[in-house]
C-alpha cells in the first residue's frame, strides 16, 4: 500500500498492546496521536527510539498527545520489551502486518543483498480530527523525538 500523505484521513486500526488491551484509532479522536512503526522489539535502534519517546513522554502528554508504537512481534514480545526498558506507553502487536500495510510501513527491505519484507521506520503525527498532519520516512533515531515535539507545537 502507498504511504498515507499529510491531509489524508488516517486509516482505522484496532490492535492489542503489551498488556492485552485493545487500542483503536477512534480511541484517540480529539487529540494528537504519534503513531510510530518500528522494525523489531529489543534491537538497538528500536530500543533507542522507544526509550527516547518514553523519556519525553511527559512533554508529549503536556502537548496533549498520545503515543503508540507498532511492530509485527506478538504481545508477549512487547510485554518483555516494555518491562525490560520500563516503557510506559502502548506498544501494539501487528502480527499480520495489516496496519503496517495500510500505512505503507510494510515495505521491501534489503540486507546483505537479499530482499525481504519488513516494517520501515516511519512515524505519523495524526491530528485531533483524524487526518495525518506529518509523516517522517526513514526515521533517524537521534533527534527524532525533538522533531515530533516541534511538530506538535505547530498544531
Amino acid at each position: 500500500m502507498p504511504l498515507i500523505e499529510p491531509g489524508q484521513k488516517a486509516p482505522a486500526f484496532s490492535l492489542k498492546d503489551q498488556a492485552g488491551k485493545t487500542h483503536a484509532l477512534k480511541d484517540y479522536a480529539g487529540k494528537p496521536l504519534v503513531l510510530y512503526f518500528y522494525p523489531k522489539d529489543d534491537t538497538p535502534g528500536c530500543t533507542a527510539e522507544a526509550c527516547s519517546f518514553n523519556e519525553h513522554l511527559p512533554a508529549l502528554k503536556k502537548k496533549g498527545a498520545a503515543i503508540l508504537g507498532v511492530s509485527v512481534l506478538d504481545t508477549a514480545s512487547k510485554a518483555k520489551f516494555a518491562d525490560k526498558y520500563s516503557l510506559s506507553f502502548p506498544l501494539l502487536a501487528d502480527e499480520t502486518h495489516d496496519v503496517a500495510d495500510k500505512y505503507g510501513a510494510w515495505q521491501e527491505k534489503r540486507m546483505y543483498g537479499k530482499a525481504y519484507m519488513g516494517i520501515a521506520r516511519i512515524t505519523y503525527l495524526i491530528g485531533p480530527t483524524g487526518k495525518v498532519v506529518r509523516r517522517w520516512d526513514g526515521v533517524k533515531v537521534d533527534g527524532h523525538t525533538a522533531e515530533v515535539l516541534a511538530a506538535l507545537d505547530e498544531l
